[in-house]
C-alpha cells in the first residue's frame, strides 16, 4: 500500500502537464473519427475516471491569513513582535538592527465629547494612514488595544537614540496634522516610547515591544506629547506594586500633596489675574507623581474631600501671601468634584474658610467641569452654585465646549466664566475654523455677559490670534507652568518687570 502513493503522484503530475493537457481535445476527436460515437463515449468516461483516480482536481488549500484590526486594517501585535524576531535573528549575520515603537494617541477623549464614538474610529483610521505613510516600506505597522500602535524597524544599520528620536518625532509630526470631521477640524497628539535592541530586557521580539509600551507609559505621564526610551528603572516601577491607595493618606497629612498654580493673564495688560490650583505629590521616593496616577487613588480610598479641604486652604493662604507680598492677584481657582458639590454644607464649610483668611468671596473662583453640568439634573449641585455665587464667589465653567452644555444649564448653574477647552485653541492661529469656533464663543459669551479664559495656550501665535479674537485670559504652557507656590512671588515680579520693559522711541519718530 505504501508503494502507491508514489505511483498516484507521478501520474497526477503527468496527467496535469501542459501537453497533456492540451492533447485532451484531439484525443476525443481521434476517438470519434476511428471508432464512432461508442469510442468517443468511452473516451468521455475514461479521462474524468482516470483524472479521479489520480486525486485531481485538487481544491488549493486557502493560504493563512494574518489577524487585522477591523478599523484600521492594520495587522495585530504579533506582526510586529514576528518582524522584531526575524531581524533580531539574523543581526549578527547580516550586520542590521531594529527598534520597537508604541505609539498612544492622545485627545480621543475630546473627539468622543464632540463627535461622538464613530468618529474616534475616523480618527484612528487617519492615523494609521499617516503612520503607514510616514515609515519606511520594510517598517511593520500594527495595532494596539485602545488608543496605541505599535512599530518595528524593518533591518538598518545603525538605530541609536538620536536616530529613535527624530523618528519619533517625525511620527508626532504626522499624528499632529489636522483630521477634517464633519467640515471641521480637530488635533490630536501622540506620546512615543521605544527600546533599543541593547535596552531590551530580553533579546526577544515580545520583550522589546513590551519594554516600549512601559517606554510610552512613562512618557504619557510626562505628556501629552512626551517621548521616553525604555530604561531599566522603569521596568522596576511597573513591577512594583501599586501601593498608591495606600499611601495617599499620609501624603495628605504629611504635606506631599499641595497645589501648584499655573498663572492666567490679560490679553489687554499682559497683567496677572489670577491662579488656577492644581493638585500635585511630591512623593519622597518617586519624585512627583502624574496626577493621572494618583487622583484615582484618592478616590478609590474616599479622599476626594480631604483633598479638597487641603487644595481650598493652601490656595487661600496663598492668596493671603500674595496680598502681604503687595501683589495684585485677582482671584484663584479651585476645582471641585460633583461629589463635593452635593455636600449640602460646602457654601457653609467655604464661607467659613474666607472669614479665617479675611478674604472676600470674590478672591475665590469654583471650577467646575463641564461634563458635569451638561449631564447632571442634579438639584442639589445647582442650589449650591447658586448659593456660591449669591455668596460672592466665581464659577468657572471648565472645559467649555466638551460636554455640550447648553445656555439653559449656564444660567442655571450661575456660571460667570468660560475657560474654552484646549481643542478649541490648539492651532487656533492657523486654523480657520478654529478661529471661527472660538469667535462664536466669545460673541455668546460677551452676549450671556460671562468673561472668558483660553486654557492650554502653547504658543506665542495662539496667544496672539486669541488677544485679537477678544479672549479676555489666556492660560498655559506658553505663559508658565504649574510651580509651587514657593516660586510664584519670584514669577509674577519677573513678569511685572518684563512688562515695565518698554523699547524707546527714537527722538526724531514721527
Amino acid at each position: 500500500m505504501p508503494a502507491k502513493r508514489p505511483t498516484r503522484q507521478v501520474i497526477a503530475t503527468a496527467l496535469t502537464q501542459p501537453q497533456i493537457l492540451a492533447f485532451l481535445p484531439a484525443l476525443t476527436l481521434g476517438a470519434y473519427w476511428t471508432g464512432g460515437e461508442p469510442a468517443l463515449l468511452a473516451t468521455a468516461l475514461f479521462v474524468p475516471v482516470l483524472y479521479a483516480l489520480a486525486g485531481l482536481p485538487r481544491t488549493a488549500e486557502p493560504e493563512p491569513t494574518t489577524p487585522s484590526d477591523g478599523v484600521t486594517g492594520l495587522p495585530l501585535s504579533a506582526a510586529v513582535v514576528s518582524a522584531l524576531e526575524d531581524v533580531l535573528s539574523h543581526r549578527n549575520t547580516r550586520g542590521t538592527t531594529t527598534a520597537a515603537l508604541a505609539v498612544t494617541i492622545e485627545g480621543l477623549g475630546d473627539v468622543t465629547d464632540r463627535f461622538g464614538i464613530p468618529a474616534v474610529d475616523l480618527v484612528m483610521r487617519r492615523v494609521a494612514e499617516r503612520l503607514s505613510g510616514t515609515m519606511r516600506g520594510a517598517d511593520t505597522v500594527a495595532r494596539l488595544d485602545g488608543a496605541g500602535f505599535a512599530i518595528a524597524l524593518g533591518p538598518m544599520r545603525r538605530a541609536d537614540l538620536e536616530t529613535l528620536l527624530q523618528i519619533s518625532g517625525r511620527i508626532q509630526d504626522a499624528v499632529r496634522e489636522p483630521i477634517s470631521i464633519d467640515a471641521m477640524h480637530v488635533y490630536v497628539t501622540c506620546s512615543v516610547g521605544f527600546c533599543l535592541p541593547a535596552r531590551s530586557p530580553a533579546p526577544r521580539g515580545d520583550k522589546m515591544l513590551e519594554a516600549a509600551e512601559i517606554a510610552v507609559t512613562e512618557a504619557r505621564n510626562h505628556g501629552p506629547g512626551a517621548i521616553r526610551a525604555y530604561a531599566t528603572s522603569m521596568q522596576t516601577s511597573v513591577d512594583q506594586p501599586n501601593v498608591l491607595t495606600d499611601e495617599v493618606a499620609t501624603a495628605l497629612e504629611t504635606g506631599q500633596l499641595r497645589p501648584w498654580f499655573q498663572p492666567l493673564i490679560s490679553t489687554d495688560t499682559g497683567e496677572v489675574t489670577g491662579f488656577e490650583a492644581l493638585a500635585r505629590w511630591t512623593h519622597p521616593e518617586r519624585g512627583l507623581v502624574p496626577p493621572a496616577e494618583f487622583l484615582p487613588a484618592i478616590e478609590s480610598a474616599g479622599l476626594t474631600e480631604r483633598l479638597s479641604e487641603e487644595m481650598l486652604f493652601h490656595s487661600l493662604s496663598a492668596l493671603r501671601s500674595w496680598d502681604r507680598a503687595g501683589l495684585n492677584i485677582g482671584s484663584v481657582g479651585v476645582n471641585f468634584s460633583a461629589e463635593e458639590l452635593r455636600d449640602g454644607k460646602i457654601c457653609d464649610r467655604i464661607k467659613w474658610e474666607l472669614d479665617r483668611f479675611d478674604l472676600a468671596p470674590d478672591r475665590l473662583s469654583v471650577e467646575v467641569e463641564e461634563t458635569l453640568i451638561s449631564e447632571t439634573g442634579d438639584d442639589m449641585i445647582s442650589r449650591n452654585l447658586t448659593a456660591l455665587q449669591t455668596l460672592g464667589c466665581n464659577i468657572d465653567l471648565d472645559d467649555f465646549g466638551t460636554g455640550q452644555v447648553s445656555i439653559a444649564a449656564i444660567r442655571r448653574f450661575a456660571i460667570t466664566r468660560l475657560k474654552i477647552d484646549r481643542c478649541f485653541v490648539a492651532r487656533v492661529n492657523e486654523d480657520r475654523d478654529q478661529q471661527d469656533m472660538v469667535a462664536a464663543i466669545l460673541t455668546m459669551s460677551e452676549r450671556l455677559g460671562l468673561e472668558t479664559v483660553a486654557k492650554g495656550v502653547e504658543s506665542l501665535g495662539e496667544h496672539a490670534m486669541l488677544s485679537q479674537l477678544g479672549c479676555a485670559h489666556v492660560q498655559g504652557f506658553a505663559i508658565a507652568r504649574p510651580m509651587p507656590f514657593e516660586e510664584t512671588i519670584a514669577w509674577v515680579r519677573k513678569h511685572g518687570e518684563k512688562l515695565q520693559t518698554v523699547i524707546p522711541l527714537s527722538p526724531d519718530a514721527g
